[in-house]
């Protein structure tokens, strides 16, 4: 599943390349596992709209909308496989794509998803009634933000967690956006075992894991985030942060600090990978 950093790439892709364009139309493809909101609201509140900007909230890609001083967000989520890409009319649509935003210039915004687990809504928060109408309540996501909040606020997140430190990092309520290649590669690079309880942590473990998760999400997004599955970006290009892995999927191979072997546990549901040596 695309994470933080994915989306991230994607969002900022898809801004640059259609901020400010009118969509003329909507198709959409009849599966009723993609969409949250009925397919025919979809269409109508997105026909016509412009196309305010694209940006990342979590693991959700949030396009904003504007139509006669009316604002809309279409909330994408991207599920396992999911895509969003800026193609040419001309290019012949993906099998398993689910919805086409096709621009006044003819481009096309498209969604393709294989096995369905990713979803679009609306989201249409109330309006000002001024002149200088505008969003008063924005889509924010589950969590906090990962790459902005303050340091006392990310210890006291975790402090109180009876919980193992890594469950404790997929659970998006706390901080959103981050999944199971994230968090792996962070507690990796802050020393810290996964089965921690985080409740156990001093704050000055707590302090470099915050810095190590910043400067890892920061270095993924930099080289255009993990493509070991199905992600790519806005063009269809893969990332390449997945050769910068120094535990994930990596099992049994050396460590790349101490050449002790990867070790690989299920926690949390979750495939997990750590140096026992390099983790405490």
């Amino acid at each position: 599943m695309p994470e933080l950093p994915e989306v991230e790439t994607i969002a900022a892709g898809v801004h640059a390349r259609v901020h400010g364009a009118r969509i003329l139309c909507v198709w959409t493809s009849g599966k009723p596992q993609t969409f949250k909101s009925p397919e025919s609201e979809i269409a109508a509140a997105l026909t016509g709209t412009r196309i305010e900007s694209v940006r990342r909230v979590g693991k959700t890609i949030v396009m904003t909308l504007q139509r006669d001083k009316i604002s809309t967000e279409l909330l994408i989520h991207l599920g396992m496989t999911g895509r969003l890409l800026v193609s040419a009319p001309e290019i012949p649509l993906a099998p398993h794509t689910h919805a086409v935003l096709t621009l006044v210039d003819h481009r096309e915004i498209r969604f393709v998803d294989p096995r369905r687990f990713g979803r679009l809504s609306l989201h249409a928060p109330p309006q000002l009634t001024t002149q200088n109408s505008q969003l008063t309540t924005r889509f924010s996501g589950p969590g906090r933000e990962p790459l902005t909040i303050a340091l006392d606020d990310f210890i006291a997140l975790f402090h109180p967690r009876r919980t193992p430190i890594k469950a404790a990092l997929l659970n998006q309520s706390l901080l959103h956006g981050i999944g199971n290649i994230y968090a792996d590669e962070s507690l990796f690079r802050a020393s810290i075992r996964p089965t921690r309880h985080a409740a156990r942590l001093t704050r000055a473990e707590l302090t470099l894991l915050r810095t190590s998760l910043v400067k890892v999400l920061r270095h993924a997004i930099r080289l255009g985030g993990s493509s070991v599955s199905d992600y790519v970006d806005a063009d269809g290009a893969r990332g390449f942060f997945q050769l910068k892995h120094r535990v994930y999927q990596r099992t049994g191979q050396p460590c790349l600090v101490c050449a002790t072997p990867i070790r690989r546990i299920t926690l949390a549901g979750r495939s997990t990978h750590f140096c026992p040596r390099c983790q405490k």
